[in-house]
Formats: structure tokens, sequence, C-alpha cells
């Protein structure tokens, strides 16, 4: 099987010639780089096992040509992308095919960090001295003296001299392999292909990182015809950028190989030092409060009001209880004295979007919280906040249910003021029965198995929550 499609899916969907021709401008370098990478995944025998990234610029388009797996990242993030790749699956082969205005500019700290992580992962670097796809703007690379769209009196010292990629990376201690080449001639094109091919080699026999840089011709933002490119390159560019190997050694012994993802229950919970024994059950059944089989929360306060920990608690007791459970907590620049929050999801089955954009139930700790967040909560929906701190209640969406509780209050008296995020968590099960009240308490207790004293106060807070909305010492407004 060719690593080639037969045909090439355009955006104009091309028939004849046009269905096989590639996007590329004639006499560009990625036709080039695109046949010897193609070339060396079959020659290696691995098209089933490569997963190509290409991220944004004229990289981007590589799945439309390559039949192999093909993930696009952000600007910039190919890198960390594959990665991703890398760790889920060992086994795999992965390239990360990018720019000089996508690895050298916005990328930059990505490309450095993977390299020296050194894992085995194949980076080919195009080299043209330009923003391609964008308009021909200045790139990290571009030559001094060389006129873009963005300098077009030229790259001057103001912007600093050009990047050598290749030099940077042979730098680090994690590569094992950096090489630049050329496509201007004959011989140059044999030494890219045998670059590129290495470089695949070195991963497939899991050595390491390997790094090749390609000086590539850009006729149409040069103004050249591909003759003239090739020989702007030869001349100019390999003044800058010299041709040549930069590094190729041996792998240190103590390197670092991918093992991939772990999937074994057990080992997961001793990881994380849970517990194997399953807990009790509580509920019948999937509260139905709500019409819904997905259940979304939120619970927002200033660090140190314990929202997060009042998030993990709630989630533990979905999880517990048999159902599928997410926590995403959000440390925002104003988590001390603003609002940081976490978005818990309680679902039936299977949890598809963690983020909860319109609750159906709010926790709120202090006013910025309950402001920000109390006109998101759906219809019907239920906010507990905290009346201790929170004078005014702001215009609320209808059928939302506010139920005020002086959590800050109640933990004074308990002589911990920490504690009122359980609290929160009992009058929370007092004005939902979301959850039985074994089921919050058991997930504290889990919580607190190494901390065996704290757990009557916390029980005594959960219970005096209960007791707050119960006896409606809690003030409620209905809208």
């Amino acid at each position: 099987m060719s690593v080639f499609y037969d045909r090439f899916e355009r955006h104009d969907h091309g028939t004849g010639l046009k269905g096989r021709s590639t996007h590329y401008c004639a006499g560009c370098g990625h036709g080039l780089a695109h046949k010897y990478l193609a070339e060396a995944i079959e020659e290696l025998g691995v098209q089933d096992r490569t997963v190509a990234v290409s991220p944004v610029g004229c990289s981007v388009f590589l799945y439309y040509y390559f039949d192999v797996g093909n993930t696009q990242a952000a600007h910039g993030r190919a890198p960390a992308v594959a990665i991703g790749h890398k760790t889920a699956n060992p086994d795999s082969i992965v390239i990360s095919y990018q720019g000089d205005g996508d690895l050298a500019s916005i990328g930059l700290a990505e490309i450095v960090s993977t390299a020296q992580m050194g894992i085995p992962i194949t980076v080919v670097f195009i080299n043209n001295a330009i923003y391609g796809m964008t308009g021909g703007q200045l790139a990290p690379t571009t030559l001094m003296g060389q006129r873009t769209s963005t300098t077009p009196e030229g790259r001057t010292a103001f912007f600093g001299p050009p990047i050598r990629m290749a030099e940077l990376i042979a730098g680090l201690d994690g590569p094992v392999y950096v090489e630049r080449v050329a496509l201007y001639d004959a011989k140059q094109r044999v030494r890219a292909k045998k670059a590129i091919t290495k470089a695949l080699r070195l991963q497939v026999e899991n050595r390491g990182f390997a790094f090749v840089e390609v000086l590539a011709e850009c006729p149409t933002h040069l103004g050249m015809n591909p003759s003239e490119a090739e020989k702007w390159v030869k001349e100019a560019m390999t003044a800058v950028f010299p041709l040549g190997v930069k590094k190729d050694v041996e792998p240190p012994t103590d390197q670092v190989r991918p093992v991939g993802p772990e999937f074994d229950p057990v080992r997961l919970v001793e990881v994380f030092e849970g517990s194997t024994e399953k807990a009790p059950r509580f509920c019948a059944a999937f509260p139905t409060l709500w019409g819904t089989e997905d259940i979304a929360l939120k619970f927002a306060g200033a660090g140190g009001d314990g929202a997060q920990t009042a998030a993990l608690l709630v989630a533990r007791a979905g999880i517990n209880e048999g159902f599928d459970a997410t926590h995403i907590p959000s440390y925002g620049p104003e988590s001390r004295g603003g609002t940081s929050y976490a978005d818990v999801h309680i679902a039936r089955t299977e949890v598809l979007s963690p983020a909860s954009p319109s609750p159906h139930l709010l926790v709120a700790f202090n006013a910025p919280s309950l402001a920000r967040f109390g006109p998101t909560v759906e219809g019907g929906g239920t906010i507990v906040y905290d009346s201790s701190v929170i004078a005014d209640v702001p215009s609320l969406p209808a059928g939302v249910t506010a139920i005020g509780v002086p959590m800050t209050q109640i933990a004074s008296a308990l002589g911990r003021l920490l504690v009122k995020n359980v609290v929160a968590l009992g009058a929370l099960q007092a004005a939902t029965s979301i959850f039985p009240e074994e089921s919050f308490l058991t997930a504290i207790r889990q919580a607190l198995k190494s901390r065996c004293a704290m757990i009557p106060l916390n029980e005594e807070a959960f219970a005096r929550g209960r007791q707050a909305v119960r006896s409606h010492e809690g003030s409620v407004q209905a809208n």
C-alpha cells in the first residue's frame, strides 16, 4: 500500500489531474520533503504504526496526502501533541512535521522541552525563512536584510538575527540525532532523503529523539521562479544555516522510554493511595430531580473557601454510588479574594462534557461567585450560598431557588472555619437530596481516613448544614 493516498481530497474537490496534485506552489520544498518522508515510512514498513502531527501553516495539509494516522495540532503545539501520542501508545511511530514560523516562533518552548525529554519522536522541520501560508511575514529564520511583508525594508538588527534551530536543538542533552539538509540540487536531495530515513529509523529502533531541519524553497514569497529560489537557498541560506550533521550520538543508558498508560484499576488505586474495597451504596436510583441523566454542579469561592475540596467530595460520592463523575478545577488569578471554581458532573452512565457552563446546582461561598455564576444556573436549579458573607442575591433565571445558609457563622461556632465547605455539603444534601445523607458522609470519611480525629467535627458540620436548611434557619428565595 502506498503511503500517499491515490487521490488527494481538496477543498475544491478537484477531479482529473487536479485531484492528484498537491496544494503546494510550483518549486515549494514541502513536496520533496513529503516524498522523502513517505518513502522512509514505506521502506521501514511502519505505515500502520505511524501518526503524523501537523500544525498551522503550509505543513497543515499533510493529512491530505499521507495515508497514516493524522492529528492536527494548534499553532506550535505539535511536539506536545506528539508526546501525548507516543506516551499513550509507545509502539506508534510519531512524526512532528512543522514549519519555521510554527516551530521556531510560537512553538519554540514546546520543541525545546520535547527535545530535552529525549523520548523517541521524529521531527521534520521545514525552514524556508518566511511565513508561507499567512502572507510572507517575518519568520524567526528570516535572513538579515531579507524583505518580508512585515519588514519591507529588510530584516534589521532591531529584529535580531535569525535563529539556528538545528544548532539550538543539538546543544540540548536529550536529542540523539540532529542534521540540517537542503533540496537545491540532486546531491542535497539524496542527503535529505537519507537524513529523514535515519531520523525515522532511530525512532523505530527506539533509540531517541531525532530532528531534521530541511532548508526549503518558497518561490512565491521570495518573488522568484523555482530555479532562482534554489540558487538563493544554496548561496544565501546555507551561509547562515550551514548544512551537515550537528549531533549523532548513542542514547544515554538512563534514557527514559515511554511505557504506555496503565488501566489496571487495582494498580491505579494503589498509586493514588486509595482503597480496593467497594464503597457501600445508598442510592436506590439515579437522582431524577432535574429530569436529566447528567447533573451539572459548580462550586465557587475565594481561595481557601474549600470549593475544590467540596467538589471532589461530591464527585467521590457519585463514583461510590456507581455513577460516572468528573471534577474539573479552575484556579484563576482571582483565587485569592475573587472567585475560583470547580465543575462537577454526575452521570448515570457517562459524562460527555466535564464543563458546567449552565449548572443545575451552584454552591457559592462569596459574593463575586454568586454574582458571576448565579445567572448561569438552569431554570429549576438550586443555589446554596453563604449568607454570612453574601448580603444581596442578583437577578436569577426563572425557577431558580436560592438558599442562604450562614456557612461561615456555623463553622466559626464549631471552632474551625475550614469546615464551612462541609456545612455547604450538608445544606446541599438537605436542599436537593441529590444523594442520601450517608453517601456524603461516606465520602467525607474516606477523605479523612488518615486524619480520623477530624471525622467527628466534619460530621457535625455536615449535620449543621442540613439542619440550617431543614429548620428554615437559611433564607430561601424562589424566582
